[in-house]
């Protein structure tokens, strides 16, 4: 009775995502702010014995001090469903999304519960979700198919309510890659498949074909970009190939990006690739211990809000240079290496004399390439040609080894295989040539993974990478 008289209080204004998108629009902030109350991490409060009004409490707290930039709350279930006894656990999160609803009702909530079951089961959870604790929208595994979905976006005799939901797509966790991460005989991988699958289900399962918002998201984590950048770019190219004939009468899919703070997720480079080369792409960082344990919540969400508003700008910005300067024929990664050989004054116009004599308006020092940040973007700056020229439209690369040639080319060679394992999960090999032979150990000139047989590309430093490829293609006999 608690429970029911607690979330007859909450009535949803307008589904979903359309909230989201008028909340966003409304205070220009796309922070996500995860309330995961872990009870050996929060506070003991005179005179509370029960853990759920602990819980409840706290959240609270959180909630007050974050709202003004705070675009959704996300509520895990998980350590809500942990508190004993189980009716104060559930209390507490009824009590938790009714406040929000009361003091803040522009802000929806989403509830993170991760359901997925077959039709009449997730019939029940709908109920559990909208009805009974009254969030706006759930996140859901896609495993089951489109049965499992149906009832989180339609209208139903048991769930009069029409949330909205996000798929796991690529999720924040390392060990994601073992199925999501997998390439399908069809093609892609199953993370790419449920990308285009969640299109598809928003618009067979979304049936008001009047609302211009989706229906469905996709969960891709902030520490995978890659995969940001494919979900991404697959969102675009749906949107691309409509045409005026199209399926698309609603804007793109939003991305859930959880994993930034905690689980070391890159909050700006996830931005940038979520927006996609024509800048139209919706992103929704989530952020859950960063925020709630900082020592000051409400400063650290600020600070947040303006680093997400900051890569946005930034993200807009280069799609506007793209416009401007396509003559050029740049690809972003390529202008971005630009900019960053330009900060760290590696790249440098003006009148130089060459060894060779010669007078040149430029000069390229790549011995200012000198601190691991540096070394880490040269890296992916190279593994960026590198995917672009010589993977196949699967991601499979036609090369085995890459051979860097001393002496800079050495760690050159072993920035540009880091980063292609980092970026791109793809495994080459690495090896490289001394200018003298060793007369001890193993001897010999070359040193690392075995070249006989194999196809070699070697890397070595141009000044006019943006223009002309730096690394040569060749099979080693």
């Amino acid at each position: 009775n608690n429970i029911i008289s607690i979330v007859n209080q909450r009535k949803m204004s307008s589904f979903f995502f359309r909230k989201l998108h008028e909340r966003t629009e409304a205070i220009g902030s796309w922070l996500c702010i995860g309330l995961d109350p872990r009870l050996e991490k929060i506070p003991q409060y005179e005179g509370v014995s029960d853990d759920g009004e602990r819980v409840y409490r706290w959240c609270i707290e959180i909630i007050d001090a974050t709202h003004e930039h705070t675009a959704c709350y996300k509520p895990n279930s998980a350590f809500f469903e942990c508190i004993s006894p189980p009716s104060s656990g559930l209390a507490s999160l009824g009590r938790v999304i009714s406040h929000i609803a009361s003091k803040h009702p522009t802000i929806p909530v989403l509830l993170d519960a991760k359901r997925g079951d077959i039709g009449s089961t997730s019939d029940a959870y709908a109920v559990a979700a909208y009805e009974v604790l009254g969030a706006d929208g759930i996140t859901l595994s896609p495993l089951m198919g489109a049965d499992s979905v149906r009832p989180f976006v339609n209208r139903s005799a048991a769930c009069t309510k029409r949330g909205g939901c996000f798929v796991l797509c690529k999720t924040s966790n390392t060990s994601s890659k073992e199925i999501l991460g997998q390439k399908m005989e069809m093609g892609g991988t199953v993370y790419e498949n449920i990308t285009r699958l969640a299109v598809e289900w928003d618009d067979r399962l979304g049936k008001d074909a009047e609302e211009e918002e989706p229906h469905i998201g996709l969960v891709v984590g902030a520490t995978d970009p890659s995969a940001v950048c494919t979900v991404a770019g697959a969102l675009q190219k749906i949107d691309r190939g409509a045409g005026d004939g199209g399926r698309r009468s609603r804007r793109r899919p939003w991305i859930l990006a959880p994993g930034v703070g905690a689980q070391g997720g890159d909050l700006v480079e996830s931005v940038r690739v979520a927006m996609g080369s024509d800048g139209k792409g919706r992103i929704l960082v989530s952020v859950s211990r960063e925020v709630a344990h900082a020592e000051d919540p409400g400063q650290r969400a600020g600070e947040l809000r303006k680093d997400i508003e900051a890569a946005r700008v930034a993200a807009k910005a280069a799609v506007d240079a793209d416009s401007t300067s396509s003559f050029l024929g740049l690809l972003p990664y390529q202008r971005e290496f630009i900019s960053f050989a330009l900060a760290e004054e590696v790249l440098k116009f003006g009148s130089f004399t060459l060894k060779s004599g010669r007078t040149s308006p430029y000069f390229f020092n790549a011995g200012l390439f000198r601190t691991g940040r540096a070394l880490s973007e040269l890296g992916r700056a190279y593994a960026d040609c590198v995917a672009t020229e010589f993977f196949d439209k699967d991601g499979i690369p036609s090369f085995d080894v890459i051979f860097g040639p001393a002496y800079k080319g050495i760690g050159l060679g072993a920035c540009v295989v880091s980063a292609l394992w980092t970026a791109f999960g793809v495994d080459v090999g690495f090896a490289y040539n001394r200018k003298e032979a060793k007369d001890h150990g193993e001897g010999g000139v070359l040193v690392g993974s075995e070249m006989v047989g194999k196809r070699v590309l070697v890397s070595q430093f141009c000044s006019f990478f943006l223009v002309h490829f730096p690394l040569f293609y060749s099979t080693i006999l």
